[in-house]
């Protein structure tokens, strides 16, 4: 029999559906799971939910298929986006019903308990509100007022097994010919898109050659496609501030039509002012500014509590060897227990997080059969030494062998060493898993991966680490579930348990055992962005829009076709940074054209319609690629790195550019050419991508596709006016500018008091750039800044046009963004030109709490 999944922003509304649907049905009927609500109380929708939701009904089907019945609103995106995150023979067997939701659950559930296969309850859910329908149409009801259409007709409004049917005399975009184009038409006014800005955008749309075909449908309500000159349709998509319309035409004029489109949307389709100009002062529209926050996963970037730690393993040295065979057979048993544990964390990853966590317990695995390590450990069981000894000797004397390695991402692989050791431990002594004692901010010298995704959130507030750094797995694992986590604080924590600390992850400031004042301020911070954190969540699909009616992109960075994922469910307008060499990272071999097409269509699916900026291989200083050997030198961040790496021997980079040209025919992209210091650096990439395009069988690069650099060495950025001639966008890449321009390696935890990109000097360059790009070429900042609410304004006053985060922080600093006008960060960002130093910058974008910054020396804390 089939399984049901409830999915609905309120938890108390699926429970009475589930109950009226079990009531309604004689006997047995379906399995009923829930996906509802963020908590007991609060509205909202979560995909790993849904996803877990998906699962369970699985199994409870055998494979029978699982019909998902939904709300409204993100009810549909999260749905959509748990499809991406199960197994795909497992979404395979999943259908999303438009159906009306109580409707919808009775009527399935009725069918299926009848022995109904998964198609047939589907259609019966979709007629469920058939009857109710003609009841009140045949009674003088508003029947055809609700459906916009004849009484009794059922529109599926999601593409997918049950098509909407296309009405007599509805235009299509389906006919062959060239891709469609489509854009995006945010709903700004307060009435959003009532009868008269309806009008205006048939009008505009009508003024269009009528061998143009428009069609438009409401992405955040999922109502539509609708033809666009058509009043009646363009009505009936209920368009209310805040959602968001796609609009998708063909034809020879299909350019300018949307170009217009997107002016009018600009305007509040003619219900707002026109944003008044910078020169002319603040414009009447304008509202005090509000500190924005910044989330480390999804979660908040700070936490306050008393000490709490982990149980302590007892000396492995103090425990007696038996013979050398039962020693060896203790050994191979607990190695298999502990791989088989892993394979669980790894299930549980996928299913929570995404692939590229889930491959972190995938590779610790691959260490339990490493023979390096195994083969150490039965040498020392052969020479009289007990299993647990043995095993512990051989898993430090690996993981020194990691930390003696130059490259800092490398070292900090030693922790995983540890990681699957210490899980091996503990079979071998038999004990359980580690337990973190009470609640409160759990201190350990490293984050495990295991017990990263093991943490229960409602008990454990944060994490501090003695040692270690940002990019260790654990680290990864707790920030992707939403966790604060400090790294690298060394001998501060040697505390008594129960002692409060306080520490914000954002800026490193740890306070420990701080007095009334700093912690009243610390629990008033807590509070704050756990409120604004909420406010961002809810508008996260809304555009950033200033006070004075300017748009700013928010895009996301993006390392993984999962962070894909996350930053489109957290309302990303497009990915600003697509960090290839991340991406692949973990390939033995350089991927082939066919395979970074089908990555890179993968990508630009998950952001339509939105544009992707790919970024060229990276490779080199802080980048290692297994397929690409890296220059050895005494300083690779000053060697082949970039672009510059493929000068002499471009094949790999001819291979990446053909598939990005390739996939940028149907879809939007942006090409971004990193390390970019000269006029001739930029004539090399234009000559290697028409080679490319050439390769594809391209007359030359697509006419849609983007082309920038990177502008993150001090020469591009002062001579940009020269580089961008003719180019579509620069991106300014602070983290490598603040590093060349303060000589000061960005990696060195010793430096982080001469790395702030901050500095007045840093961003004297951004405005500079902003203020000496030729005309037409947009200005994007994908720095670890742009992830910081707090300088989200100040970036943009420094003339930035277009932000790109880290996925998570994106609904926050859209928030932020919203909270003022232009003409007010144009205003702060010239007091930060002005300011002394990179902690008079600080104090006057973020509040007093704030105010230890990275110039002030510290031990470890995260990289900006």
């Amino acid at each position: 029999m089939i399984s049901l999944v409830v999915v609905s922003h309120s938890r108390s509304l699926a429970r009475a559906v589930v109950a009226l649907a079990h009531a309604t049905v004689d006997g047995d009927g379906p399995h009923l799971e829930m996906a509802a609500g963020l908590d007991e109380e609060t509205l909202g929708t979560d995909a790993t939910a849904v996803a877990q939701a998906l699962v369970r009904a699985d199994t409870a089907s055998g494979g029978d298929g699982v019909l998902v019945l939904l709300d409204l609103g993100s009810a549909v995106l999260s749905a959509e986006m748990a499809l991406e995150l199960v197994d795909p023979q497992l979404a395979a067997r999943v259908v999303l019903s438009p159906a009306p939701l109580v409707e919808g659950v009775v009527a399935a559930s009725a069918s299926a308990a009848a022995g109904a296969d998964l198609w047939t309850c589907a259609r019966e859910a979709e007629a469920a509100q058939r009857a109710k329908v003609e009841h009140l149409a045949a009674g003088g009801g508003a029947g055809d007022a609700a459906l916009g259409g004849s009484a009794g007709h059922i529109v599926n409004e999601r593409p997918g097994p049950h098509p909407a049917p296309t009405g007599e005399g509805t235009r299509t975009c389906d006919a062959p010919g060239p891709p469609a184009r489509s854009v995006e038409l945010p709903v700004l006014a307060e009435h959003g898109l009532h009868a008269r800005p309806a009008a205006r955008l048939v009008a505009r749309a009508g003024a269009v050659a009528p061998d143009t075909t428009v069609l438009v449908r409401n992405r955040t309500s999922g109502r539509g496609p609708v033809d666009a000159l058509s009043l009646s349709g363009v009505a009936t998509l209920d368009a209310r501030q805040g959602h968001v319309l796609v609009a998708e035409a063909r034809g020879p004029r299909s350019e300018e039509v949307l170009a217009a489109l997107v002016e009018l949307a600009e305007l509040g389709f003619g219900d707002l002012p026109p944003a008044e100009p910078l020169a002319d002062g603040p414009p009447v529209l304008s509202v005090a500014r509000e500190p924005g926050i910044a989330v480390t996963g999804s979660g908040l970037d700070a936490a306050i509590g008393p000490v709490v730690r982990l149980d302590v393993l007892p000396d492995p040295h103090g425990v007696p060897a038996q013979d050398a065979g039962v020693e060896s057979d203790r050994l191979r048993v607990a190695l298999e227990e502990s791989g088989g544990r892993l394979e669980e964390l790894a299930d549980r990853a996928l299913s929570d997080l995404g692939r590229g966590e889930a491959e972190v317990f995938t590779a610790q695995a691959t260490l339990l059969r490493d023979p390096q390590i195994t083969g150490a450990a039965t040498e020392r069981i052969e020479g009289g030494s007990s299993a647990a000894g043995a095993w512990w000797d051989a898993v430090a004397e690996a993981a020194g062998r990691f930390e003696e390695l130059d490259d800092p991402y490398q070292r900090e692989r030693a922790l995983d060493v540890r990681s699957v050791g210490e899980r091996v431990l503990r079979e071998l002594l038999g004990l359980a898993e580690p337990e973190v004692a009470g609640e409160g901010v759990l201190v350990v010298d490293e984050l495990d991966p295991g017990l990263a995704l093991a943490l229960d959130p409602g008990r454990v507030h944060g994490v501090l680490t003695r040692h270690g750094g940002t990019t260790g797995h654990g680290v990864l694992v707790a920030t992707a579930r939403g966790m604060p986590v400090l790294t690298g604080v060394g001998s501060r924590l040697d505390v008594p348990d129960g002692t409060v600390v306080a520490f914000d992850a954002r800026n490193g400031r740890l306070e420990v055992d701080p007095g009334p004042q700093e912690r009243a301020e610390f629990e008033e911070m807590v509070t704050r962005r756990r409120t604004e954190r909420e406010q961002g969540l809810r508008d996260a699909h809304v555009p950033a829009l200033t006070a004075d009616h300017v748009r700013v992109r928010v895009k996301a960075n993006v390392a993984s076709l999962a962070v894909a994922r996350a930053g489109a469910g957290q309302g990303a307008d497009g990915a600003g940074l697509v960090r290839t060499e991340a991406v692949f990272a973990r390939w033995r071999q350089a991927p082939t054209v066919e395979q970074q097409v089908e990555v890179y269509a993968a990508l630009a699916e998950v952001f339509d319609p939105h544009d992707v900026t790919i970024r060229t291989w990276d490779a080199g200083a802080d980048k290692p690629l297994a397929f690409m050997p890296a220059e050895e030198g005494r300083n690779p961040f000053l060697g082949l790195r970039g672009l510059r790496a493929f000068v002499a021997q471009p094949a790999l980079l001819l291979d990446q550019l053909e598939a990005i040209c390739r996939v940028a025919v149907d879809h939007p992209l942006r090409v971004l050419f990193p390390m970019v210091s000269t006029a001739d650096d930029v004539r090399t990439a234009r000559s290697f991508l028409a080679r490319a395009a050439a390769r594809a069988g391209l007359p030359g690069p697509p006419e849609g596709l983007g082309v920038g650099i990177m502008v993150e060495v001090p020469a591009a950025a002062l001579c940009v006016g020269t580089l961008a001639g003719g180019l579509d966008f620069v991106s300014v890449g602070s983290n490598d500018l603040a590093q060349y321009v303060l000589a000061a390696e960005r990696g060195s935890p010793a430096l982080a008091a001469w790395s702030d990109p901050l500095e007045p000097a840093v961003l004297q360059l951004v405005r500079h750039v902003a203020d000496h790009v030729p005309p037409g070429v947009a200005v994007s900042f994908c720095g670890a800044s742009a992830s910081d609410p707090d300088l989200a304004g100040l970036l943009v006053g420094l003339g930035v046009d277009e932000l790109s985060a880290t996925a998570s922080a994106v609904p926050m600093v859209k928030r932020a963004l919203r909270a003022g006008s232009t003409w007010e960060y144009r205003e702060l960002a010239d007091r930060a030109l002005a300011a002394p130093d990179a902690a008079a910058v600080r104090e006057l974008v973020g509040p007093a709490v704030r105010g230890a910054a990275l110039s002030a020396p510290r031990a470890g804390g995260t990289a900006r």
